[in-house]
Order: C-alpha cells, then sequence, then structure tokens
C-alpha cells in the first residue's frame, strides 16, 4: 500500500491534503449542528475527528516534500481547508454563500493552480 502512495505521489498527496481538509472542517464545523450536545461532546468528537486528520496531514507532506515543496502543500492545504469549511457551511450548516463569496473562492482555485504550477 505504501508503495502505491510513493509512486503515484503527484495525485495521492493532493487527494491526502483533501481529505485531512474535509475532515477538519467537519471537526471545527460539524458540532455546530447539534448544539443540543453539551460542549464536552462537541470537544470530545472533535478531537476524535482531528487525531485521524493530523495523522493524514503529516503523512502527505513527508510523503509529498520534494516532489512538492513545503510552500505548494501548505498553500494546497490552506486553500482547500477554506474551501471545505465553507462546503461543510452550506451543505452541513445550511448556510448561504454569497456571489462576491463564489468568486473569492474562484480567485483561490486560479492562485492554487499558479502555485502548483510547475
Amino acid at each position: 500500500m505504501i508503495e502505491f502512495f510513493e509512486q503515484n505521489v503527484v495525485w495521492v498527496v493532493p487527494a491526502m491534503l483533501l481529505l485531512s481538509s474535509v475532515i477538519m472542517a467537519l471537526a471545527w464545523l460539524g458540532h455546530l449542528r447539534f448544539r443540543e450536545y453539551p460542549l464536552v461532546v462537541a470537544l470530545l468528537v472533535s478531537w476524535l475527528l482531528v487525531i485521524p486528520e493530523y495523522v493524514l496531514n503529516v503523512y502527505s507532506t513527508r510523503l509529498g516534500h520534494g516532489t512538492f515543496t513545503g510552500a505548494q502543500m501548505a498553500s494546497l492545504n490552506l486553500c482547500t481547508g477554506v474551501m471545505c469549511v465553507a462546503a461543510v457551511s452550506v451543505l452541513v450548516l445550511g448556510e448561504k454563500l454569497t456571489r462576491r463569496q463564489w468568486m473569492g473562492f474562484g480567485l483561490m482555485a486560479v492562485a492554487i493552480a499558479l502555485i502548483m504550477y510547475r
């Protein structure tokens, strides 16, 4: 399995960073949908999500370093994190995004394309 990851770094690392961002966004915002539970429950569930997210994040950055620069991986992780938080706010919390926010996400996608391009 590890050999598969090492042979496909160019697409596996971004996919792992995206998955990491999805998990983190759920940990950050998902508990807001279940406000009837005490804060301690929200904290415990969030931390149960964050621990595998952190392992995934660290492994993907170790695997990708050399193929990607640290700045490229950090930029991809931050950008996908912001976009995943927006997705969770829409899909889980039922919030609406404005046209300006959508345009901002489009600009972020362009920025990531410029940063990741070789």
